[in-house]
């Protein structure tokens, strides 16, 4: 009872911590659908098959009737159930559509420090047609780029400003800001494993960043015609801009960068109707699933939605109403395939460098091409399934039969022969 409680308990904490993983799982099983569902038939079939056929001798006729009938519905299920699953990226010829453009999730950061000027450009020069950030607002009423609460994880903080490496990013001024080093920690720590592979010269440019503005992101943004979207944090108490922080970002994008309003997919939730008034052209994107009734009347235009939410329904449902869907964060060829073949519109991605590569979705396949891997699998696995492996010779049964003969008559069988044994 111990035992059994504390195994329920133990899978309900592993999927209540690895819910995210779990729909992971599943969604490569959509992925990967033609070709796991070649694979039972095959290996089972012959398996079963083959003990079937070693077993039925010894066994009664009662029991050899039930083990067959067993072994029929499970061989019949095992032939008929790729007529029952769905893979989006079984499709017809032309049904497939263009590949969801990348938005470079805090740049390039495999390739660059994440938020900083040098990630932005490695994202644009691997071929990103959007950009992501997180949008904090200093002391002084500068927006910069930061995604922790902090400045302990991306800077050196800790060795400029010793006492205050636990002090929100927000309560520092841009002067403060601009003397921090946000890039020697990528070359130290390796998050991606990546920065070996980077020239001499890019681990010294890397080596150098400092913290990015938003001013800068967005100037970079309007010369490589990117689009941006981005979180932004508002301001803890006692900030001198914690009321306006909206108004301060949208002062920037309107006036202290050239990037034009159509280019920025507008995240944040708050005060949406005002911002929506203040500058009717920007892209009002939701990061959440409302009905469509509420979307509309927001004039939502996008969806940021994690990767967990995929499905062709769904994209459908929206791409209905003119809304499309950005998930976040895709960074593997399979998950890309995936959202492909869905029909998303654009994925935010740690790897643009990986994914602008792919010129078509991994196990992509026609229905006709899928029904024929299925027939011809499961006629081999029906040929394979008749040929009865020759059974291993049983050595120690006969070493046993001598041993035998030898206790018994004091005989040693040599050759097939008995000769006295001195």
């Amino acid at each position: 009872v111990v035992s059994l409680t504390f195994a329920v308990a133990a899978t309900a904490v592993l999927s209540d911590l690895w819910s995210k993983e779990w729909t992971t799982l599943l969604l490569s099983f959509q992925v990967t659908l033609p070709l796991r569902s070649a694979g039972p038939p095959l290996g089972n079939n012959c398996s079963c098959s083959w003990s079937l056929m070693d077993g039925c001798p010894v066994c009664v006729s009662v029991r050899r009737g039930l083990i067959v009938g067993v072994y029929l519905v499970i061989l019949s299920a095992l032939y008929l159930v790729p007529l029952g699953l769905y893979s989006p990226c079984i499709k017809k010829d032309g049904a497939l559509g263009s590949a969801p453009a990348l938005i470079g999730h805090r740049g390039a950061p495999m390739l660059a420090p994440e938020n900083t000027l040098m990630s932005f450009e490695r994202a644009v020069e691997a071929g990103s047609d959007g950009l992501e950030t997180d949008v904090t607002i200093s002391l002084d009423g500068v927006p910069f780029l930061m995604h922790d609460y902090t400045l302990r994880r991306t800077t050196n903080v800790d060795q400029v400003f010793p006492n205050r490496s636990d002090t929100p990013a927000a309560m520092f001024t841009w002067t403060e800001l601009e003397s921090l080093n946000a890039g020697s920690w990528f070359l130290a720590h390796d998050p991606f494993g990546t920065a070996g592979s980077l020239s001499e010269g890019d681990k010294q440019q890397a080596g150098n960043q400092s913290v990015c503005s938003l001013q800068e992101f967005l100037q970079l943004a309007a010369h490589t015609h990117k689009l941006v979207i981005f979180d932004l944090y508002r301001p803890p108490r006692g900030h001198p801009y914690r009321d306006t922080w909206i108004h301060r970002t949208l002062e920037v994008i309107q006036n202290e960068s050239s990037i034009h309003s159509s280019q920025v997919l507008w995240l944040p939730p708050d005060l949406r109707s005002l911002v929506q008034e203040l500058d009717p052209e920007l892209q009002q994107t939701s990061g959440g699933r409302l009905p469509l009734e509420e979307l509309q009347s927001n004039h939502i235009v996008k969806l940021n939605l994690h990767y967990s939410s995929m499905s062709t329904e769904l994209v459908r449902c929206y791409a209905a109403v003119n809304i499309t869907t950005n998930l976040y964060v895709i960074s593997q060829p399979w998950l890309y395939s995936l959202a492909w073949c869905t029909g998303v519109h654009s994925v935010t991605t740690n790897a643009p460098q990986l994914l602008a590569s792919m010129r078509s979705p991994h196990f992509l396949m026609t229905p006709d091409e899928y029904k024929l891997m299925w027939i011809l699998t499961d006629v081999l696995s029906f040929v394979i399934s008749q040929t009865k492996p020759t059974p291993a010779l049983n050595c120690g049964k006969l070493n046993t039969q001598i041993t035998k003969e030898r206790n018994w008559r004091g005989y040693f069988i040599v050759s097939g022969q008995r000769n006295l044994h001195p």
